[in-house]
């Protein structure tokens, strides 16, 4: 084929995504002189890639298949505007070989491999023959086109038990199910081909010993159309949560000069059996002595950053220059790596509550300047709505430093210093994770956040004397600002009264615990706090995002976020949520009880797991919603009997819905 058909300098760029990695793309794009177009569905109208790109073009109802998913309308968007060129970013159809064809029949560049290139690595059964063939090292498995029950059956057990359950074409955890005996298969098939089918519409299945206690290591690729095919080391992400990425590193912590170089090569060999053409992935899972081949990703990873800050390469930019047709600007041994990179996803999710996505406004987004080694990619700003419709992911935090220990320091700090209300992140799971005294000393497989769950999302600490004395500070600052018109109040001053002698009392509780009382003392003289019998001398000074707290002479720094009655801190203890117990707010409590069995969100019912009438044990499963590309199962409060159920397989339903009824058993 015509090499200038599929590589040719463009002007305009229309990236074919939103979110976080939208915006990636498209700042990139814009500092190389090129214009910009994005695409939006109607849930996205005042999404942050909208505003930040030349042009925008809308695509289509919230649902991805009527928008980010549908081919024809992408490529009459790009007619529309005059893009010249396609950017996939990842996710969506960043994969999908159909659309890389539709682009190149459409006259359009593709930035990324050619449709031949993906269909050979993109299929991961299709892939493991090829590297098979050219001797990269591969984990025991089944790879073949049979996919009845029987076949499956019996090359699980040929392989052994635990074996691991893969969607074909799939990724992101999607279709993958740990199976531990031949017991558990059936389920676990149904259950991943279902899961596959509505996420890839593909529901070929895989199957590879599964290896006990693994890591996850993998090299970041990138080849051009004049032959060049370099690696830029490896990255660590071991940290998973149902095989979802977590935390990533670069280089990997795990292996040594020898071993980096052995990766390496593999993963050139890997990638040089497709004769590869743009940015890619080569993944493997180490049993902590060798590494197996375990599949190839054909585009950009969520990760790369922490190979641009190792490598000090734009990654984005050489994609882009490779899709110009240009070679490499880089040969092998000038690829130097320096230091070291840690990544964080920041989501709109509650880890106390499985993880279960959250939707809704975000009302306060405050993450620290990308100073000293911290770089910010972020899809969402303050006012911005979370929808149900997409992937949750909010942001990366990402951190260098010339060692693991000081980018760990730094990326937990950057963590710290972040705030976003509105909607429940994992921010604070995220910095219980860098915290942990096996991460840093890297004693971890890829089970570890599964294992030490309980730890990571245990309670936050009890709110001591600092906290509740901020806690008065920031509602009476926060009060004093609004009635006296700002900074240049006098009574931002603490004491300043006209006249006697005054006292006001607060009460504040964590979740359902105890009230903690308070006693603010004002007025003429030095204001002071009543706190357990002790009267404290105390005094602010507002600045931005919070105040200084000088507590008994103590000077300290207060984070503050109040949304009602509703309080966020941070203080040198870490972070605390307090509700404030107001007398006079003529506030109601609502009562939700956690033992309804309703939609959390807007989502999908793809499987009802027990029959009316059946006596379930708690925790038994009732029923599965498709939330946000992911299975949810919804499962008993407690033990009983199921009385009934309100619901059928393909019912969409809303947030909040009853689902279910179970009636305890009164055991």
């Amino acid at each position: 084929m015509d090499r200038s058909k599929l590589y040719r300098r463009f002007r305009t760029l229309l990236i074919a995504n939103r979110g976080e990695i939208a915006c990636r793309v498209i700042r990139t794009a814009r500092a190389m002189g090129l214009r910009t177009v994005a695409v939006y569905s109607e849930a996205d109208r005042d999404a942050m890639h909208v505003a930040l790109a030349d042009e925008a073009v809308l695509l289509g109802p919230a649902r991805a298949r009527d928008s980010y998913l549908n081919v024809e309308r992408l490529i009459e968007a790009a007619r529309k505007t005059g893009a010249e060129a396609v950017h996939p970013g990842y996710g969506f159809l960043s994969e999908n070989a159909e659309f890389a064809h539709a682009c190149l029949d459409a006259g359009l560049v593709f930035v990324g491999p050619t449709a031949g290139m993906m269909t050979a690595m993109g299929s991961k059964s299709g892939s493991k023959a090829l590297m098979e063939k050219a001797g990269v090292p591969l984990v025991p498995g089944y790879h073949g086109e049979a996919q009845d029950d029987a076949t499956l059956s019996k090359a699980a057990d040929k392989i052994g038990f635990p074996i691991l359950v893969k969607a074909s074409a799939g990724g992101g955890g999607r279709g993958m199910r740990i199976v531990r005996s031949a017991a558990e298969l059936g389920p676990a098939i149904v259950s991943a081909k279902r899961e596959a089918k509505a996420a890839f519409g593909d529901d070929r299945m895989l199957i590879e010993k599964y290896v006990d206690n693994p890591r996850h290591i993998e090299v970041q690729i990138i080849g051009d159309s004049h032959g060049n095919l370099l690696s830029l080391f490896e990255r660590e992400c071991t940290l998973q949560r149902r095989h979802q990425k977590v935390i990533e590193e670069a280089p990997s912590p795990t292996l040594n000069a020898s071993q980096r170089e052995t990766v390496c090569a593999a993963a050139r060999k890997a990638a040089g059996a497709v004769d590869y053409v743009g940015a890619g992935t080569i993944e493997f899972v180490s049993d902590g002595k060798d590494v197996f081949f375990i599949e190839m990703n054909t585009r950009l990873q969520v990760e790369h950053p922490v190979t641009e800050l190792i490598t000090g390469i734009d990654l984005v930019e050489w994609q882009l220059r490779v899709a110009f047709g240009e070679a490499l600007p880089m040969k092998q041994d000038e690829i130097k790596l320096n230091g070291h990179a840690v990544e964080a996803r920041v989501y709109a999710e509650n880890p106390t509550k499985n993880f279960m996505p959250s939707v809704g406004k975000i009302s306060t987004w405050r993450l620290p300047a990308e100073t000293g080694g911290l770089r910010i990619d972020a899809g969402y700003r303050e006012g911005d709505s979370v929808s149900p419709y997409y992937d949750a992911m909010l942001a990366k935090m990402i951190a260098w430093a010339p060692t693991r220990d000081v980018a760990i320091e730094r990326l937990n700090r950057g963590l710290e210093e972040s705030d976003v209300r509105g909607i429940v992140t994992n921010i604070p799971f995220l910095s219980a994770l860098m915290t942990h005294p096996k991460v840093r000393t890297n004693a971890i497989d890829t089970g570890f956040i599964e294992r030490e769950l309980a730890f990571l999302t245990s309670a936050a600490p009890a709110p001591g004397e600092l906290e509740l004395c901020a806690a008065v500070a920031a509602i009476v600052d926060d009060e004093r600002q609004a009635a006296q018109g700002g900074a240049n109040s006098p009574w931002q001053t603490f004491g300043w009264q006209p006249v006697g002698r005054r006292q006001r009392s607060f009460a504040f509780r964590v979740g359902h615990g105890p009230e903690q009382k308070i006693t603010l003392n004002y007025g003429s003289g030095p204001s002071t706090l009543v706190i357990g019998g002790r009267e404290l001398a105390f005094a602010i000074a507002p600045k931005v995002g919070g105040f200084d707290l000088t507590l008994d002479g103590v000077k300290s720094a207060v984070a503050a976020v109040i949304s009602g009655h509703e309080l966020y801190l941070r203080t040198r203890n870490g972070r605390f949520d307090l509700h404030w117990v107001d007398p006079f707010g003529g506030e109601s409590e609502e009562q939700t009880g956690e033992d309804k069995i309703a939609a959390p969100l807007p989502g999908t019912v793809v499987a009802v797991l027990a029959e009316e009438g059946a006596r379930l044990e708690k925790g038994a499963p009732i029923l599965t919603l498709e939330v946000m590309k992911m299975e949810q199962t919804l499962r008993a409060p407690y033990a009983g009997v199921l009385k009934s159920i309100k619901c059928k397989v393909g019912d969409i339903v809303q947030e909040g819905v009853e689902l279910a009824v179970v009636e305890p058993s009164g055991e």
